[in-house]
């Protein structure tokens, strides 16, 4: 059973609800804006962190990013699957102990990542950069960024991705706890709606014409490794 964390309503699931419907996987979707938890860890064997518009640094103002970090630090102690997407990977970080904070400038649309050299030993990684028309394995990659946070990498993790703008856009933590900065959970009804009134927004669905086919595919690889044990 997996259990997704949203931050806001707007940021849900996509690409990842949609392959654990496909591959008959129970999941429940939880409003953290709601004051909606999951009242016991035990019971799932996946946590999925969601992203959101506001910062770590903001908990007086969001109290309830300060149940879904206590999630998060449980859910790591009793050794679960966990996965943090753009405010998801910030959480994380923060509850590692590393600081979260704004950059210096926003990271909007379809850009490069690049992954280090441990990134490229990671099986996990390996599947979401092969390329799934060629089958070559592709050391940078085009992915979808919204966010103008940043955090400093935490102790004990292995960094595997970064861009030009920002050097830490992924890390795992042991074998079971990834964190990304992008959202790997695009889809063409996420997009449309979170741009519905961006300056951007004639550039960005222009992209996800030239690029979504390509970055669906790398998703699925990966969610394929990492749902793997869990696939019913």
């Amino acid at each position: 059973m997996i259990a997704i964390i949203k931050n806001v309503i707007e940021e849900g699931p996509g690409s990842i609800e949609s392959y654990l419907k496909e591959k008959s996987i129970p999941y429940r979707i939880f409003e953290a804006q709601k004051d909606d938890f999951p009242k016991n860890i035990d019971d799932y064997d996946t946590l999925i962190i969601m992203g959101g518009p506001m910062g770590v640094y903001e908990m007086d103002k969001y109290p309830y990013l300060v149940s879904v970090a206590h999630i998060i630090e449980e859910a790591i102690s009793k050794d679960k699957k966990v996965l943090g997407i753009c405010l998801g990977a910030q959480l994380i970080a923060h509850v590692l102990g590393s600081r979260v904070y704004k950059g210096y400038t926003e990271e909007i649309g379809w850009l490069e990542i690049e992954l280090t050299d441990q990134g490229l030993e990671d099986q996990l990684m390996f599947s979401l950069a092969k390329n799934p028309f060629s089958g070559n394995m592709d050391n940078s990659f085009k992915v979808f960024h919204w966010h103008g946070d940043t955090f400093d990498l935490p102790l004990n993790t292995i960094h595997l991705a970064k861009s030009k703008l920002y050097e830490h856009q992924a890390f795992r933590y042991g074998i079971k706890v990834y964190a990304f900065q992008f959202h790997i959970e695009v889809t063409k009804n996420l997009i449309e709606s979170w741009f519905e009134d961006h300056p951007l927004r004639d550039k960005i669905l222009k992209d996800l014409e030239l690029f979504n086919n390509e970055y669906s595919i790398r998703a699925k690889n990966f969610y394929d490794k990492f749902f793997k044990s869990l696939d019913l």
